[in-house]
């Protein structure tokens, strides 16, 4: 299986949008459950990488339309894609194949523009879609095996820094990243 870093030039060039799953990619897939008050009453903690969301909104201040595709309905997600200021935001989505075709068709972009970045078996028909299905490196060997490319770092731990950074390199835009990097507004 070829890493993101390995892909050639023209074949990342051709992104137009970054399309991701939350759990297990933007995470590690740990879902923690604290209690407010009664025993039946809990709410939900996710922990997102930092680098991944400087990646990602980097992505989108450089022009790249940015998705989650999620199953999972969560007030976590939704506030860490208002942060990242991801153009589409899919929950409660139970098939991720039909969720990325809705982004393409709103977003007006064919589904061979689209990197999509998963890690389970539900992200199996978005990753086919896309024009750029990338595995991290945790995921299960079925979506590691219908993947183009695979990060070296697992989901939660930097696999979205690396495949946006690998896209961003690929198309030229990386430099802009570093040269526009320390300014007041980057927190992530």
């Amino acid at each position: 299986m070829r890493l993101v870093c390995e892909l050639d030039r023209e074949r990342l060039s051709a992104v137009k949008a970054i399309a991701m799953d939350v759990d297990g990619v933007l995470t590690d897939g740990a879902i923690i459950w604290a209690p407010t008050g009664p025993a039946t009453e809990c709410f939900e903690v996710k922990v997102f990488d930092v680098k991944d969301g400087f990646a990602v909104k980097w992505a989108s201040r450089l022009g790249l339309v940015t998705a989650i595709i999620t199953g999972r309905l969560s007030p976590a997600v939704q506030q860490r894609a208002r942060e990242l200021g991801i153009t589409f935001l899919v929950t409660g989505c139970a098939n991720k194949r039909e969720g990325l075709a809705g982004v393409c068709r709103q977003a007006e972009l064919s589904p061979e523009s689209v990197a999509y970045i998963g890690d389970d078996l539900p992200d199996l028909g978005a990753l086919k879609l896309a024009g750029l299905g990338i595995a991290v490196a945790d995921a299960v060997p079925e979506v590691r095996a219908a993947a183009d490319a695979v990060t070296a770092a697992p989901g939660g731990r930097g696999a979205v820094r690396e495949a946006v950074e690998a896209i961003l390199r690929g198309q030229g835009l990386w430099e802009q990243v570093v040269a526009r990097s320390g300014a007041p507004d980057e927190g992530t």
